[in-house]
């Protein structure tokens, strides 16, 4: 890798990070992508970590950023568990699979244990991201609310405080500001011709 920066975004990088978002999950998990809108109405949402919201630069360019939000857990005796999730994380194209993604991610959980996060429960990728310390939530004993019937492999779940889930067990549903786009679809189109035009394709493994 080549040296690199890490420091959080400012609003002069907001245009240019909500481009990088959009470039690194363009045609990835769907036709197009809305992550870079997510990231663009997230950071209005009170659940927004500003502190976490960092970007990683080489040579002065930005060519990686994530964001963080605050969430909870809904634990099973009925206590809401405050804890943290995070993304979209994203790496420029032509940067990726060489380490950045794992550096960024990796910095800025300490930066998360700091303050005062217990653990981390996404959607993602075990290979990836059981790299960094995550395993299968369910394996913790926290159900993925969208699909409670299933051990769901790909919901993930880091402690980042020893014990932080011990003697606990509930279900997880993702933050209502995920799904901006799909409640307000007109806003998104409206939003996404600001940036340049792409195609959209379905790639091998979508169908």
């Amino acid at each position: 890798m080549k040296n690199y920066t890490i420091r959080t975004e400012q609003p002069r990088d907001f245009k240019t990070v909500e481009n990088l978002t959009r470039e690194a999950f363009w045609n990835v998990y769907r036709l197009g992508c809305t992550e870079h809108y997510v990231l663009h109405c997230y950071r209005s949402e009170p659940d927004f970590v500003p502190e976490l919201s960092l970007v990683l630069e080489v040579d002065g360019e930005i060519i990686g950023h994530v964001m963080y939000a605050w969430s909870h857990i809904d634990a099973d005796d009925g206590r809401k568990i405050r804890m943290m999730t995070f993304g979209p994380i994203s790496i420029r194209p032509d940067y990726k699979r060489k380490g950045y993604g794992k550096t960024l991610l990796d910095h800025s959980m300490r930066i998360a244990a700091e303050m005062g996060a217990g653990c981390l429960l996404i959607c993602g990728n075990i290979a990836f991201y059981g790299k960094s310390g995550f395993v299968v939530a369910s394996t913790r004993g926290i159900r993925y609310a969208d699909d409670p019937e299933s051990d769901a492999p790909y919901f993930l779940c880091k402690e980042l405080q020893e014990g932080f889930l011990d003697g606990i067990t509930g279900s997880y549903r993702d933050p209502e500001p995920y799904f901006v786009a799909m409640r307000n679809p007109e806003a998104f189109e409206k939003y996404d011709a600001e940036f340049p035009p792409k195609e959209k394709l379905v790639l091998p493994g979508q169908l």
